[in-house]
């Protein structure tokens, strides 16, 4: 890898939002029945079930913005 690349190409446009991701992904693992490592390593974990947050958290957030748009004022 280059010098001053990361590892990850995804960077957040609001950098307030981080937090926000992090306290939504810990949800909707909840939601799903699955554990994430308090050391924050992800390696041990199951591919199928890192997917299933990722995923769930898109469309929660999809969900979020269609209401957004509709006029809806409903977060989370």
């Amino acid at each position: 890898m280059a010098r001053g690349q990361s590892r990850s190409s995804n960077q957040l446009v609001v950098q307030q939002a981080a937090s926000a991701l992090e306290q939504l992904k810990y949800e909707v693992a909840q939601e799903l029945g699955i554990q994430i490592p308090q050391d924050g390593y992800y390696g041990y974990m199951a591919t199928r079930d890192t997917g299933a947050i990722g995923g769930h958290m898109v469309r929660k957030l999809v969900q979020i913005a269609e209401q957004q748009i509709a006029g809806g004022s409903r977060l989370l």
